[in-house]
């Protein structure tokens, strides 16, 4: 057999840089990306084709403490992530490190257990170093941990490195047929990477709880008048001063979450997009199970 093939998670504590790192490998945007914490909430899975082999990245939502029950279910997808993996990127933020002077190590370690897998360390971020030799005692105590098998410093946005990182993948993907075919590039379908970019405008214009307390439904996705696609999405929020918030004065911050979100969308679909948003009150969806399981997760 000629061709590889394997899955890689990528597991990491929040804004380590793991979905930035995975859309830099992949060399597109997959992923949603944002400054806060805790963006990505589900596994999202990149695939990367490339001659006679085939890497299917698992990005998952950054491993905390959870403190509600959407956070219950979102680090249950970090250990089946981590089971059906046949290489684990542990991505870690040289940015943190510098505040903190303090690597996860400990919840990396109880995360991979004995698994008997290659192991990567990423050392994420080195862009903001002021010398290259900032990081080498950094590097160092990665390499004292004996956790892992390799150890590369990137930046994930500055594309510092990823080649390096793509190719000692390779090295280590078993040799496979490959798992999906070669034009996949997720297992996830259309809508779904529609409401992620709705929920990243979100993030991206609120502040404080408001992001984390919303979620984002497609109820319509059908084409329209010569390939004009139309969207119906509405965005949940726990509470009626929420939903006031997301709104905004005379529809302001809605109107501009919708134009934000229909522009990235219209580039993904490589059409025009007609986008209508509500905003709906649901209760304490966060910890209500059965809401949590109708919204997909």
């Amino acid at each position: 057999m000629n061709t590889k093939s394997g899955f890689v998670a990528i597991i990491g504590k929040p804004n380590a840089g793991k979905s930035s790192l995975m859309n830099a490998l992949l060399a597109t945007k997959l992923s949603i990306v944002t400054p806060k914490p805790q963006t990505t909430r589900k596994e999202i899975v990149g695939i990367l084709t490339e001659q006679n082999h085939q890497i299917v990245f698992l990005d998952t939502p950054g491993h905390i403490k959870p403190k509600y029950k959407l956070q219950e279910v979102m680090m249950e997808y970090i250990p089946n992530s981590i089971i059906a993996a046949d290489i684990i990127l542990a991505v870690f933020d040289y940015e943190n490190y510098l505040k903190t002077h303090k690597l996860p190590l400990d919840d990396i370690k109880k995360l991979i257990g004995d698994r008997k897998i290659p192991k990567i360390a990423i050392l994420n971020k080195i862009d903001i170093a002021k010398r290259k030799e900032d990081i080498i005692p950094v590097l160092e105590e990665l390499n004292k941990s004996g956790l892992f098998d390799e150890i590369i410093p990137v930046s994930a946005t500055n594309s510092i490195n990823i080649q390096e990182l793509k190719n000692t993948i390779v090295r280590y993907l078993p040799y496979n047929n490959f798992y999906y075919d070669e034009e996949s590039l997720s297992t996830l379908n259309t809508k779904f990477f529609v409401a992620e970019i709705i929920r990243e405008k979100i993030f991206l214009n609120l502040e404080e709880e408001v992001p984390y307390s919303t979620e984002v439904q497609i109820q319509e996705f059908v084409e329209r008048e010569q390939g004009k696609w139309y969207i119906l999405a509405d965005i949940i929020v726990e509470k009626p001063t929420q939903k006031q918030i997301i709104i905004g004065q005379n529809g302001s911050m809605i109107k501009k979450i919708s134009s934000q979100a229909r522009i990235e969308i219209e580039k993904l679909l490589e059409y025009p997009v007609y986008l209508e948003l509500f905003v709906k009150v649901r209760k304490d969806w966060r910890d209500n199970p059965r809401m949590i399981k109708s919204f997909g997760y």
